[in-house]
């Protein structure tokens, strides 16, 4: 089928794709490990099962079990030499079950190009060719190379498909990571304008972290796709690891609720990846004939961005902080303090706690009070990777020049971290090495223009490029008692200005010094403050706790009727005190603040635990 033929057939609307090949072998006792490609020789009735059962659920494309099945992924499960009968029938499986199209498969080598890795541009090609070249002379409809994270590896294989197999049309999938960017940094339009130049027939995006990226990566490369057809096929929402097994977690009417979404913005195929089974595909074919009904689910505020007085901010979309406040929900971070040895574990193993009890993000501070700490950084990436929970990098410009500020910035995105608290940092004359340079080289509105109109813009502070634009949510710090609260206001100004998408405020034991915070800064700048406040909690723990607070640090106010019922409650202090907080926390949720910055005091984490279950039982 050349490409003509195929805008024929999808004139008439959408065309469901199949599912997960994969996962539906898995799930019919096939080993997750195994070559599931030799099935097609050794096991062909099971194919064969897979393939009637998404042809029952109603789908009129297809792929054949050849994801893996090119020179470099059989030769590492000991088939160097089965290419073709592979390939060959596993077209024949798929063309003699029923009327279908039939999209041959072809999935990435599995191996690095260079110069990341030691595989030349030659190599690559011949291995793309070999298999296109027996899909389509055992009669695929169209060719179909998917789950791709390296452009240039989608580069050649489009090109060696055209070689191998001229007038076939061919359809080439992208999948991103869960920051919108392929796994060598490639963002979707970047990747849909390049396939569209070099005359790709289908441009499409699948796996992933399921229904709701796919939209919104979609929406991103439709602008630049031109008049080139749109393909999505994403996974049944993002995979969890449970019993040693991947599960997903989108049910069939969520996915085909977003199915319906994805027709109205054009899209021409649409289909499923891992976890996606008969049902999805089912429900599917429903959703998409049923377009009287209204829509069931809505995922567009997930996507949409956070509301800001000056710019919108790339990290929005990329991060679950951002999507939660675009959504209105009460957002709960916590904060926590990286240990001071080389071993995460305990960190690790209280962030597991705090996500239980319900928090949203993990804030870490770096060197809190000028102290020896594990890099913040680091901490991040272990508690994303072993709590399963976002977390956000509190990021000092103390103590570095603009050279490092930038080169950290980087690093800390390159370890998957997005979210980004600027602040200037405790000043180390108070701290473990009072010795050490004190240096300040940029300010913190300074630093938030630096990632909002630089970094999340693609290049540096020279003007240089970094290749593909960075995707922070920059946040900055506001203190509601500060007792120049003019000063305040002008500063946060600034702050907004230079593009904080969310505030974290000192801690606050009455509602009022938000209110009158809103009030100034309206009065300053003639609206309302648009940048969401996550306003500080700091729970005293004993009646003395509560006189140090007040007494000691600044920016701090206990009120006295606070402080006199901890004085009253004796040992029962920690109970009083988050009586007292939940009391706060509902006068905050009343005063509009988009939700708590909890800051556990002495390590006790088992007790902000106790104030985020009363502010999820609220």
């Amino acid at each position: 089928m050349d490409a003509h033929e195929l805008d024929a057939v999808l004139a008439e609307g959408p065309l469901v794709a199949d599912g997960g090949m994969g996962t539906a072998l898995i799930a019919t006792g096939a080993a997750p490990g195994a070559c599931f490609e030799a099935l097609n020789v050794e096991d062909p009735g099971r194919v064969e099962r897979v393939h009637e059962d998404f042809l029952d659920g109603g789908a009129g494309l297809i792929l054949t079990n050849t994801f893996g099945a090119n020179r470099f992924r059989l030769a590492a499960h000991g088939y160097p030499d089965h290419v073709e009968a592979f390939n060959r029938a596993a077209v024949q499986l798929a063309r003699t079950l029923g009327p279908a199209m039939i999209g041959g498969s072809m999935g990435p080598l599995g191996v690095r190009l260079a110069p990341y890795g030691r595989v030349d541009d030659a190599l690559v090609s011949a291995a793309y060719a070999e298999q296109a070249t027996v899909l389509a002379e055992a009669g695929v409809d169209l060719l179909v190379i998917e789950t791709q994270t390296d452009l240039r590896e989608m580069e050649l294989a489009l090109a060696a498909a055209r070689r191998a197999a001229p007038g076939l049309a061919v359809m080439v999938s992208a999948a991103f990571t869960r920051d919108d960017r392929t796994v060598l940094g490639s963002g979707p339009a970047a990747v849909a304008a390049r396939l569209a130049d070099l005359g790709a027939d289908v441009i499409g995006v699948n796996c992933g972290e399921g229904p709701a990226q796919a939209l919104r990566l979609i929406r991103a490369m439709r602008p630049v796709a031109r008049d080139v057809l749109l393909a999505a096929r994403p996974n049944a929402g993002g995979p969890t690891e449970v019993g040693g097994r991947f599960v997903y977690p989108a049910t069939p009417g969520y996915v085909a609720e977003v199915a319906r979404m994805l027709a109205a913005e054009g899209v021409a195929i649409i289909g499923g990846c891992c976890g996606t089974g008969p049902a999805h595909t089912a429900a599917v074919v429903r959703a998409l004939g049923d377009t009287s009904s209204p829509l069931a689910v809505e995922v567009v505020g997930a996507l949409a961005p956070v509301a800001s007085a000056v710019r919108g901010h790339a990290g929005e979309a990329a991060t679950r902080l951002g999507s939660a406040l675009a959504r209105g929900d009460f957002v709960v971070a916590v904060e926590m303090e990286p240990p001071r040895s080389f071993d995460p574990s305990t960190l690790v193993a209280a962030a597991v706690t705090l996500r239980e009890a319900g928090a949203d993000v993990v804030d870490v501070a770096d060197s809190p009070m000028a102290k020896m700490r594990m890099s913040a950084w680091a901490a991040c990436r272990a508690i994303q990777d072993g709590a399963g929970i976002e977390t956000t990098l509190h990021f000092p410009t103390r103590g570095r020049n603009l050279l490092r500020l930038q080169g950290d910035l980087l690093g800390a995105h390159a370890l998957g971290i997005r979210n980004v608290f600027v602040c200037v940092g405790d000043p180390v004359t108070i701290g473990d090495y009072p010795q050490a340079l004190n240096d300040v080289d940029v300010t913190a509105t300074g630093l938030l223009a630096l990632i909002t109109d630089e970094l999340n813009a693609g290049r540096d502070r020279a003007g240089g490029s970094i290749g593909e634009p960075t995707s922070f949510l920059a946040g900055a710090a506001v203190s509601p008692n500060a007792p120049d609260l003019d000063r305040e206001v002008r500063l946060l100004r600034k702050k907004v200005i230079s593009g904080a998408a969310f505030l974290l405020s000192q801690p606050v034991y009455d509602v009022e010094p938000i209110r009158r915070l809103r009030g100034a800064y309206e009065a300053l700048v003639g609206e309302p403050l648009a940048v969401p406040i996550l306003a500080g909690v700091l729970p005293p723990v004993t009646s003395r706790h509560a006189e140090f607070l007040h007494n000691e640090v600044p920016g701090i106010v206990i009120p006295d009727e606070v402080r006199e019922r901890l004085r009253a409650a004796g040992d029962d202090a920690w109970a009083v005190s988050l009586a007292a907080t939940g009391e706060l926390i509902g006068a905050l949720r009343g005063a509009g603040v988009a939700g708590l910055y909890v800051m556990p005091q002495f390590g006790r984490y088992d007790l902000a635990a106790e104030v985020i279950e009363a502010v999820r039982a609220s």
